[in-house]
């Protein structure tokens, strides 16, 4: 990367392990088990002590994995093929000429700045995760649009959808949903900082259950991160707020962690000094810690024991699909690797609340990726991608990476029609 990796962000603090980032597969498992393979501990080892080496020489990661190593890469081919790269400066106004786009006015790190374009602009500014106004009126249960704990970047706000809106986009809001929803815990650091937890992996764990205010559980909790988050909107009253509890037991917490709260030998004294992690001797006590009815969670807990003793969960099906166990325990090759009971105390749990990967609703958009107009007609000279564009699923979320991959696919089909390459000159 050279000069280069000092402009690019940083991993999440909260998917960070000391500002290192863990790649998923088997990366991740080692970390996971290192208490428990001695090729893991090995593995973790290695990847501790040249973390700490570049934070020394370097001051920050220098090895590089899943989404920060698919931007590094991108960055770095662009940059060998001369593209000019202007991080933190936002655009604040297009440049039209003839019903053309031409360029934009952006702020950049020097002061105001006019670019022209020959060929077309391409709106891909993360749409519009913090854009509040726009939450509150196309997020469900969210009266004053902060109900909400969005992991994209703070700068995703909105900003490319309001651009194509002025030049004369449309947004398309007529989907299943308004955004990739992911259940996210609120994570206050020591430093007065504030991050969010994406809950992927520690809900299919054996030995975790996600209940209600009112302690009962409300879906199959190793299911997809969208459909947790759909299911707890959904079952959550009227009037109160959309939120749940990860429950677990000592025996759990330690061997999977839970959220935030890593699991042995990271200790948990930081997380539960800050009140991310909740703590009770007795499941009575931890509920009352959480504000969940302590009968509803005692009587939930003594049903799910019941049948998990038997690695079975009639109520909601854990561990009946493919994907169900490949997020469980992988070390159960026979029985269930998603069901196990919540005994062992002292019992923990984690505040879940409804949050996003980003978001579906977009400009409408053609084939080509050209911004439409209220007619449908293309607007010459400007397209949309990511999540500036409406998504092409229909606001479905078929799989992880739906936001990810049409962004790649439509950034190539726009730079490709752009240019005018064989087979889209037709269309420029």
């Amino acid at each position: 990367m050279g000069k280069l990796i000092k402009r690019m962000r940083k991993t999440m603090r909260e998917t960070a392990f000391l500002g290192m980032p863990i790649m998923a597969g088997a990366d991740l498992s080692a970390f996971m088990t290192l208490t428990r393979s001695a090729k893991s501990f090995l593995h973790v080892t290695r990847r501790v002590l040249s973390h700490l080496r570049d934070l020394a020489v370097h001051g920050r990661a220098m090895h590089l994995v899943n989404g920060v190593a698919l931007a590094a890469r991108l960055a770095k081919s662009a940059q060998d093929l001369g593209v000019l790269l202007i991080e933190s400066a936002p655009a604040h106004a297009l440049l039209q000429e003839n019903g053309r786009v031409t360029g934009a006015q952006v702020h950049s790190p020097r002061g105001p700045l006019q670019i022209n374009a020959r060929k077309g602009v391409v709106l891909a500014a993360g749409g519009f995760p913090h854009d509040i106004a726009r939450r509150q009126a196309l997020f469900p249960r969210t009266p004053t649009g902060r109900e909400h704990l969005a992991l994209p970047p703070a700068q995703c706000n909105g900003d490319g959808i309001r651009l194509g809106e002025s030049a004369g986009g449309v947004l398309a809001t007529e989907l299943a949903s308004p955004a990739a929803w992911a259940p996210v815990s609120l994570v206050r650091h020591g430093n007065g900082e504030i991050g969010h937890f994406p809950h992927i992996i520690d809900r299919a764990k054996p030995g975790v259950i996600g209940v209600l205010a009112n302690g009962e559980r409300f879906c199959n909790e190793a299911d997809g991160y969208y459909d947790y988050t759909s299911a707890m909107i959904a079952a959550c009253a009227e009037g109160e707020e959309v939120a749940s509890w990860l429950i677990c037991d000592h025996r759990c917490q330690r061997r999977f962690g839970l959220g935030y709260a890593r699991p042995f030998p990271v200790p948990q004294g930081p997380v539960l000094r800050s009140g991310y992690l909740k703590r009770g001797a007795t499941l009575a006590e931890l509920a009352g810690h959480c504000g969940i009815d302590p009968q509803g969670l005692q009587r939930t807990v003594a049903q799910y024991n019941t049948h998990a003793r038997q690695a079975e969960d009639p109520a909601f099906g854990r561990g009946s699909t493919a994907y169900n166990r490949k997020m469980g325990d992988p070390s159960v090759t026979h029985g269930n690797p998603c069901v196990a009971p919540i005994e062992a105390g002292p019992f923990y749990a984690v505040k879940v609340q409804p949050g996003s990967f980003g978001t579906f609703a977009g400009l409408k958009t053609n084939a080509q990726a050209q911004v439409l107009d209220a007619s449908g007609a293309p607007i010459a000279g400007l397209y949309a991608v990511g999540t500036d564009m409406a998504s092409v699923m229909g606001g479905f979320y078929p799989s992880g990476g739906i936001n990810l991959g049409p962004a790649l696919t439509f950034g190539y089909i726009a730079g490709r029609h752009a240019a005018g390459v064989q087979g889209y000159e037709s269309e420029a």
